[in-house]
């Protein structure tokens, strides 16, 4: 099974309950089929690069997971099926992004260098 990483962005319309239901939809249908969610990181509502069907903001949404190749057709399908997503990007990751994105939930990038006091 390869690993992929999610992005999507739903309409800024939806209130907090329903964009929660739209993500839970979607990573329904990625465990009913197979997949391994590793990661769900939920981004709240951002500001949009530019406007999209008029809409200056929108809820972002990552998800990363492990899944046979087959399941990504079916589920950007549903993505595109369903009016609440604005705009998904689905990328395979290779073995470097994987290792980044394994140290970063691990919080290596957090720690603070250590300074030597001076005596």
């Amino acid at each position: 099974m390869q690993q992929y990483e999610t992005v999507i962005i739903l309409t800024p319309l939806l209130s907090d309950e329903v964009a929660k239901e739209v993500i839970a939809k979607f990573s329904k249908l990625l465990t009913d089929n197979g997949a391994e969610i590793v990661l769900e990181d939920n981004w709240g509502l951002r500001k949009l690069a530019y406007p999209i069907q008029k809409k200056s903001t929108g809820y972002y949404h990552l998800t990363e997971y492990k899944a046979p190749g087959e399941l990504i057709n079916k589920l950007e399908v549903e993505f595109k099926r369903d009016e609440r997503v604005m705009r998904f990007l689905t990328v395979s990751l290779d073995k470097h992004a994987i290792a980044y994105n394994e140290k970063k939930r691990s919080g290596a990038f957090n720690k603070k260098p250590k300074t030597e006091e001076a005596a």
